[in-house]
């Protein structure tokens, strides 16, 4: 009988070369989760996770799924899996769902969260969990600037030159920005995203939050249509998956939004697109 599984999983991807497994021994998360999973079940599992992230990107909440011959219980699908993983990778949630089910194409939306440190010295604690800025930011700015994100548009400006989407068109349904004490959080929610769109919100934002361009220069780089006019590339530390929305009737397990250093930031986070 064969059984799809459901998994959310939560990783620190500082020591991995991005989500999808490599040739030549390249460390990644996709990996060491298949190898962990196929202890479990005894035969080679393949997995298929709602959004693919880059070397050195996070997650509070990747969403993958599988397909096994073998019954197991959420327990062993938890902490069984678990006892195999490095301990920069874990699985938080298990359930069966149904053959219809697909952690990627069955994906209504994708939720990134992407944390700045500012503040004129660098932490040493979350060194590699938060980008850090020693230049203050006026968050007011940002907010105003992220604005003209929301909607439907073509964000070429934003992705990276090698991305391998067949459409730079996405729609940003929700764009968020809040500060709580020196932490900066961009919260970002969307059909689906570039190859280092957010990263590049984030450079953009931080340029204009620092003052060194105005407000409206983030509709004039969205409107150029040209990634050699959207300034820089912020760094990947900070970046986090921490959510994938699906219709109700898949019943995939619901966790609380990270990253869970952050733990008022879902009750504080304001809306810009209400």
């Amino acid at each position: 009988m064969n059984n799809k599984v459901v998994l959310v999983v939560e990783y620190n991807g500082s020591a991995y070369k991005g989500w999808q497994a490599q040739k030549f021994g390249v460390p990644s998360v996709q990996e060491n989760l298949e190898k962990a999973l196929a202890v479990i079940t005894n035969h080679p599992v393949k997995v298929i996770c709602a959004g693919r992230t880059d070397s050195g990107v996070h997650a509070s909440a990747q969403v993958v799924h599988f397909e096994t011959d073998v019954e197991r219980s959420e327990r062993a699908w938890t902490l069984g899996v678990n006892t195999y993983l490095p301990s920069d990778i874990s699985v938080v949630a298990a359930r069966s769902v149904s053959e219809d089910f697909h952690a990627r194409f069955s994906a209504v939306s994708r939720r990134y969260r992407y944390v700045i440190y500012s503040s004129a010295l660098r932490p040493a604690i979350l060194a590699q969990g938060v980008t850090w800025t020693y230049k203050p930011l006026n968050v007011e700015s940002m907010k105003e600037a992220a604005k003209v994100f929301l909607g439907t548009h073509d964000f070429t400006s934003f992705r990276a030159v090698g991305c391998q989407a067949n459409t730079p068109t996405r729609t940003i349904l929700n764009f968020n920005v809040q500060q709580l004490g020196h932490y900066i959080v961009l919260d970002i929610r969307a059909n689906a995203f570039l190859h280092h769109m957010i990263r590049n919100f984030a450079g953009v934002l931080m340029t204009i939050g620092a003052g060194e361009k105005p407000i409206a220069w983030s509709k004039e780089v969205l409107e150029a249509k040209d990634r050699c006019k959207g300034g820089i590339t912020a760094p990947p530390d900070g970046l986090y998956f921490v959510d994938a929305q699906y219709p109700k009737e898949f019943n995939v397990p619901v966790t609380k939004l990270g990253p869970h250093f952050l733990p008022y930031v879902e009750e504080h986070l304001d809306d810009l697109s209400s």
